[in-house]
């Protein structure tokens, strides 16, 4: 219980401060409340493209630190997916820690796409898509490896996930000193909220690094940061999935970027020129048969 509300307190001042910072707001097409397993409903934001008839699907995961109400920062990318693909993005929001551990935001995901997967006559379920930022890359990856069979997934769109929950964050760094690296007692927190004790922090639904190679899509994106002490972890996933024969991986680190660049950058400045730079990846991923 002491424990509980530690982290309980840590959320409710970050969620303060993170309030304070800027308000998430959102401009999706439709809002469409879908069920969950326990009766809940989950509120999810849909983003649809131009093309008439069953479209292929994006569904996308924000990034949390497993904590944090972010669902809707991802609005830029979601609208851009949907005016430069077929895609229909479904941005799904999950439910967060330390009220709701480990493993409550994955089982929202799962019936998420199981949702999806049960309109057909909506969409084209053989490119069926996952996205994700930070934690939610960290739920996709987990998702696509663990929870569903394999080729499920057309691909998968990972910007700069947390692969790695078994390995102590003091001890990671990233590519580039210098960057605005999240600092390790913040991820310990987030770590230690996200999963209860009694959990195997290698779980590969807990840590995607240790998944099998071969259980990934064929075709993965990983977007990495060089200020991003997540980097390096993220990487070496997307390398040991590349190895696998078949598998189209795109591994692209950005320069003068540290993590969650894109959610704070200016017009004109280096770091918006590789937001459109990542996000053009994600596009051509997409839209590759």
């Amino acid at each position: 219980m002491f424990t509980y509300l530690l982290h309980k307190c840590f959320a409710v001042i970050l969620r303060f401060i993170i309030g304070l910072g800027a308000k998430v707001s959102a401009s999706p097409d439709e809002v469409r409340h879908i069920p969950s397993r326990d009766g809940r409903a989950i509120k999810v934001h849909l983003y649809q493209p131009s093309h008439p008839g069953p479209s292929p699907v994006l569904l996308n995961f924000h990034g949390s630190g497993f904590m944090l109400p972010l669902h809707g920062s991802d609005d830029e990318f979601c609208r851009r997916v949907s005016r430069e693909t077929a895609y229909t993005v479904v941005d799904v929001p999950y439910r967060l820690a330390p009220e709701h551990p480990f493993p409550a935001a994955l089982h929202d995901v799962e019936d998420a796409i199981q949702y999806v997967q049960s309109r057909s006559e909506e969409f084209d379920l053989t490119r069926l898509s996952l996205s994700g930022f930070s934690a939610g890359a960290n739920l996709a990856l987990a998702a696509a490896s663990t929870v569903f069979p394999p080729d499920t997934f057309h691909s998968v769109v990972a910007f700069y996930p947390v692969t790695d929950l078994k390995s102590d964050p003091t001890l990671k760094s990233a590519p580039v000193a210098g960057g605005r690296v999240i600092p390790s007692w913040v991820g310990r927190l987030f770590n230690h909220s996200y999963l209860p004790a009694g959990f195997d922090k290698g779980d590969p639904r807990i840590s995607p690094l240790f998944a099998p190679a071969d259980r990934f899509p064929r075709r993965l994106a990983m977007i990495t940061a060089d200020g991003d002490s997540l980097a390096l972890e993220a990487e070496a996933l997307a390398e040991k999935v590349q190895a696998v024969e078949g598998r189209h991986v795109v591994i692209q680190r950005m320069k003068g970027c540290s993590h969650a660049w894109d959610k704070r950058t200016a017009p004109g400045t280096p770091q918006s020129h590789a937001k459109d730079q990542a996000y053009q990846v994600a596009v051509t991923l997409l839209n590759a048969t």
